[in-house]
């Protein structure tokens, strides 16, 4: 079993930042992939992010090519997704995951085996 807590969520102003975090524990966390999806109010729950294990290789959806920065520190057992130069789309509750490879996080969508319980997202204009 895995359980993943997110924090870092917030109300920011168009153009700012934010770093959301996501504190694993169970399993060894060089055991598993990450990745950060998002859920607007009435749309499906969208990929946003992904990292390998030790970190080597990343994915990000193109509407945040640029923008977010998806990295891991595996001796805190916490990933982070970086947002700069926020948008009012951006605005979702944003959810942390993890599973076996990246592969599967950025292709399994809400069949991955683990996910945290969500944070608020809110870029107002």
């Amino acid at each position: 079993q895995v359980q993943l807590v997110e924090s870092g969520g917030g109300l920011v102003q168009a153009g700012g930042s934010l770093r959301l975090s996501c504190a694993a524990s169970g399993r060894p966390f060089s055991t598993y992939a990450m990745g950060w999806f998002r859920q607007a109010p009435g749309k499906e729950r969208d990929f946003v992010a992904g990292i390998s294990w030790y970190g080597r290789s990343t994915n990000y959806a193109d509407s945040v090519k640029g923008r977010f920065t998806i990295s891991r520190d595996n001796a805190k057992n916490t990933v982070y997704l970086q947002m700069n130069s926020l948008k009012p789309e951006d605005t979702a509750v944003y959810y942390c995951a993890a599973d076996g490879s990246l592969q599967t996080i950025v292709a399994a969508g809400l069949r991955i085996a683990y996910w945290g319980q969500g944070t608020q997202v809110t870029v107002s204009s």
